[in-house]
């Protein structure tokens, strides 16, 4: 219950965000072993090697179920997780 309210919060402020915002997420976010310092905007996700991807942001990540950050969000990393997507295919970083 806690994670679907979670998923939902982001959901409606990501929809409510502004895709020209001047923000960035302080830290770094490691994508399959490639760190991208203060990111923002939306990252692919790999299509033949299940990704790995560390928040180590001061920034909640929204995990989108398709191509370009489209689709629904279907999970959420919080600062300091490391998650593995199943299927998913692209990020969102506020």
């Amino acid at each position: 219950m806690k994670t679907a309210l979670a998923v939902c919060a982001t959901a409606a402020a990501l929809a409510l965000a502004t895709p020209s915002s001047a923000y960035a997420a302080h830290g770094v976010l490691i994508i399959d072993g490639a760190a991208h310092h203060s990111p923002s905007g939306c990252y692919p996700l790999g299509d033949f090697v299940p990704p790995v991807v560390s928040n180590h942001t001061d920034s909640v990540i929204a995990v989108w179920s398709d191509y370009d950050c489209a689709g629904q969000v279907e999970w959420v990393i919080v600062p300091g997780e490391t998650y593995h997507p199943n299927g998913n295919r692209s990020i969102f970083v506020p």
